[in-house]
């Protein structure tokens, strides 16, 4: 009886994990060491899956170890790893375990760029070889059934949490092993032989038959439940319901022969009679319907044995009443099994390959807490410099320094001196007009990688659109316009931030070209400066004076104010701090990371302070220029106005401005080449990230094209139609034998052309007149049942055709077909004998008036090459002496059977 149903494993496609998987960590992570070990991390995952999942597994606990530690490696790195269509694409293929798919029933072999259907997968292969460890246990002794009983319980808690979690895995319809209808039958499968083995174990054991009773119906009741889920689905092989109920009714029947005995102890001899008739009964059904897949002999026996014994003692003795089997008490119920909880690590000795990478969650809080980080201290650093250039541009308006410095009126100031080294120092107008001319070009760049990286993105989609609309419904994979959301909404980001770098490059080619004259003129010799620079007379009377003496006190203090903010700037900028242990820390608390709480606290504490010193700067400078504002105007009522003055003034002031516009010009074109430069490090990885999509989308598009093409040329080639009626063979009439079919396949004949081909004399009608007689021809003799005469095939096929009772003198030829086109007119052959003393059929009247058939054309005979002709030929228009003619048929070219 000891049959137990065991699940056959999936089989997967090799899968290339290396390089996708090291790509990303290059990618991801700087190099060195860590990046290192998580390559080597990823190189031992591809051998982890290999040893799983590529070679043939032992039905040993060793082998589901394995597996299971493969499961748990996936449970692991699936965090930690962007693993998506639209991101870090892998494409994972699988096979039916049943092999049951069709083109409208699931698929025979099905591919997804999904984590979690592989994980699926694996488990179903998990549970699959649990089932077969247990149904290879020894049930004799206790360590088997307790093996069988863990081994049962595990499958089935695998099996219901693939039925829990299947479809929000793979976010579309998954093949019919895994469909949540077959796994969760699959459970209930796994669950019923779990509660069969404790039943088993307390046979052995020798329990109270009560308890015993209990354990059996409970049994019967799971085996009853996987019955009725599968009864009416083709999800499953047709045996696995024929044991299903064969164990259904076999447990029912052990739960009787328990109670009976339950019953006889109570002194209920009656209903001990009852029970084991049900038992009885029980048992005949399986032996009658289901032999073939269980053996209940030894069961039937016992029952037997018992039921005689009981019969006999009641008979004899106790005389008891023997109830009907619907006034029995209903049997408890006691389930001692319960599905394994799915719970990772399932493996025993479990250790993370990626322990010390961080889950993605964290990572993409981290990179979005670096932006924050990044968007403060940017803008920290841009109120700063924002107010030390209106501090520059102030200062250069009232031309500050420079004017208490050229007091002479004929030299140069030594503030203008001082700009104008800097400037030669800092390359001069070669260096600002070579990063210029630079700037297209990196910008050209660019555009090159975006525009090509979205036109793969636009070639798969225009191509996939396409198949969709030839295969319609078929070409069920995500359509890649809902799939390239993001990274085309990614590209437009880029875009945009292109159009603004170009808006920005153009305003500071503007800036140069409104200072590029002042800026040439600092560039030149001391000497041609000098005498560039307008003379002036000399306000010599103003040294030492109170007024200049403010004046440059003041502008000392702004000096010293810029040099705190370059100081605030490199302090700012060199804060750092790893938040991963923060959201690490929320995360195995509270299950989530609430990144914006976190990110803006920790920046408030970091670079609040900061911003308190920058703004207590903003402050400084505006009390500070306007008392230079005050003191200036003061200084120059002093100062003697005259032409010659005002012009040297307003160059002295385009000098100081055309400088620090250098400056500031010089600072931009290198941001914007260092942003040009690391724009194109985005882009190519963006680049990649498409790339590496549409590779895969090519993948999954070839994998399913060629699916489809197999399907195709399953599909039968023309529809199936019913043969009409009239072209029906009719019934023969009863008495009548109706001859076998002359070969195994009858192919079907031609239709009768309006001119047959000539054949030589004697001659013969066409097959239309042989099977078709004139309106006026006159029937003679009785109807028969016999078929019609059929054009012979090209070749003999079958046996060779037998003689059949009830028509005396028919003899069969060698090579010689009877079903031909007409009735041949053959002359006797010269090596044929003729038989003289053929009898004739004493009931079958012979047709002396049979008249010639009138209007039809002679047609020559060619003879079939190997065949001899018929001796003792009848005239033309006769029958053949001694076989029975079939009444006329509307269609007589069509085989008969």
């Amino acid at each position: 009886m000891a049959t137990f149903i065991s699940v056959p494993l999936k089989k997967s496609s090799e899968v290339e994990l290396v390089k996708p998987l090291s790509k990303f960590i290059t990618a991801t992570y700087p190099a060195g060491e860590e990046q290192g070990e998580y390559i080597r991390a990823v190189e031992e995952l591809n051998k982890l899956r290999k040893n799983a999942l590529g070679r043939p597994l032992d039905k040993h606990e060793s082998s589901l170890e394995i597996v299971l530690r493969y499961y748990d490696q996936l449970c692991a790195v699936e965090p930690k790893f962007p693993f998506s269509e639209n991101q870090l694409c892998l494409t994972f293929t699988w096979k039916d375990a049943f092999d049951k798919g069709s083109l409208f029933g699931g698929s025979v072999k099905l591919a997804l760029a999904s984590l979690g259907y592989e994980k699926t997968c694996v488990l179903f292969n998990a549970a699959a070889l649990a089932s077969q460890i247990a149904a290879e246990q020894n049930l004799d002794n206790d360590e088997g059934l307790k093996n069988a009983a863990k081994f049962y319980q595990l499958a089935s808690g695998a099996f219901g949490h693939i039925k829990d979690t299947v479809l929000t895995a793979l976010n579309r319809e998954p093949t019919m092993d895994i469909s949540p209808e077959t796994v969760g039958t699959l459970k209930l499968i796994m669950l019923a032989q779990a509660q069969e083995v404790f039943f088993l174990k307390a046979t052995s054991d020798r329990m109270k038959d009560a308890v015993i009773a209990k354990l059996a119906n409970q049994a019967a009741d799971f085996y009853g439940e996987a019955c009725k889920q599968c009864q009416y689905k083709d999800n499953l092989p047709k045996e696995v319901l024929s044991v299903l109920a064969a164990k259904h009714t076999i447990m029912q029947a052990n739960a009787e022969l328990h109670q009976s005995v339950v019953s006889k102890q109570k002194k209920h001899f009656g209903e001990e009679i009852a029970r084991l008739q049900r038992s009885a009964e029980l048992v005949k059904t399986v032996a009658s319907g289901y032999d073939e897949y269980v053996s209940v002999k030894d069961l039937s026996e016992k029952i037997n044995r018992a039921l005689t014994a009981a019969k006999k003692d009641n008979d004899f003795i106790y005389h008891d009443r023997v109830p009907e089997v619907k006034d029995l008490e209903q049997i408890g119920k006691a389930a001692l099994v319960k599905a394994t909880t799915i719970t990772p690590p399932l493996s025993q000795k479990f250790a993370d390959l990626f322990e010390k990478m961080v889950p993605m969650v964290v990572q993409q809080s981290m990179s979005i807490y670096s932006q924050r980080k990044a968007e403060t201290v940017n803008r920290l650093v841009g109120t700063m410099r924002e107010a030390t250039n209106l501090c520059n541009g102030v200062l250069a308006s009232l031309n500050l320094p420079a004017a208490l410095e050229d007091l002479s009126g004929d030299s140069i100031p030594q503030s203008i001196a001082e700009k104008a080294r800097a400037v030669v120092q800092l390359g001069g107008l070669q260096s600002i007009e070579q990063l210029i001319r630079d700037l297209p070009e990196l910008l050209t760049r660019n555009r090159e990688i975006l525009d090509e990286s979205l036109k793969m993105l636009d070639d798969e989609e225009t191509t996939d659109n396409e198949l969709r609309t030839k295969f319609n419904q078929r070409w069920n994979r995500t359509p890649s316009g809902d799939l390239y959301k993001s990274l085309r909404t990614e590209g437009a980001k880029y875009g945009g931030v292109l159009d603004q770098a170009v808006q920005a490059d153009q305003v500071v080619r503007d800036r140069y070209t409104t200072h590029c004259d002042m800026i040439a003129l600092l560039c030149k010799p001391e000497n041609e400066l000098n005498a560039a620079i307008p003379s002036a007379n000399p306000t010599k009377t103003l040294q030492g004076s109170e007024v200049v003496n403010v004046l440059r006190s003041q502008l000392a203090q702004l000096d010293a104010m810029k040099k705190e903010r370059e100081t605030v700037e490199e302090e700012v900028k060199a804060v750092t701090f790893d938040m991963s242990t923060s959201f690490l820390t929320a995360l195995s608390q509270d299950g989530a990371i609430n990144e914006e709480q976190l990110s803006l606290s920790k920046l408030d504490q970091l670079y609040g302070a900061y911003n308190q010193r920058v703004q207590a700067t903003l402050r400084t400078q505006e009390e500070l220029l306007g008392q230079v504002q005050t003191s200036h105007q003061e200084f120059s009522s002093l100062k003697q106005s005259n032409t010659e003055a005002n012009q040297r003034e307003e160059v002295l002031k385009k000098l100081a401005s055309a400088h620090d516009s250098y400056v500031e010009i010089s600072n931009n074109l290198r941001e914007g080449t260092k942003f040009y430069n690391d724009l194109t490090e985005i882009l190519l990885k963006f680049q990649n990230k498409c790339s590496d999509i549409v590779f895969a989308r090519k993948t999954e598009r070839d994998e399913l094209l060629k699916d489809l093409q197999q399907s195709i040329a399953r599909e039968p080639s023309a529809p199936s139609f019913n043969v009409p009626a009239y072209q029906s063979t009719p019934a023969a009439p009863a008495g009548v034998p109706t001859p076998a079919p002359r070969t195994v396949f009858q192919p079907q004949q031609p239709q009768a052309k309006t001119q047959p081909p000539a054949r030589p004399p004697p001659p013969c009608v066409t097959p239309q007149a042989a099977s078709t007689p004139p309106v006026n021809a006159p029937i003679t003799g009785p109807p028969n049942s016999n078929p019609p005469p059929v054009a012979p095939p090209t070749q003999a096929q079958g046996p060779p055709y037998p003689s059949y009772q009830g028509y005396p003198g028919y003899f069969q030829m060698p090579g010689y077909n009877p079903y031909a086109y007409g009735q041949y007119n053959m002359p006797n052959m010269p090596n044929m004998p003729s038989m003289p003393n053929m009898p004739s059929m004493p009931n079958m009247p012979s047709m002396p008036n049979m008249p010639n058939m009138p209007n039809m054309p002679y047609i020559p005979y060619q003879q079939t090459p190997g065949q001899g002709g018929y001796p003792a030929a009848p005239p033309p228009g006769q029958p053949y002496h001694g076989y029975p003619q079939q009444p006329p048929q509307q269609q007589p070219y069509y085989p008969q059977q």
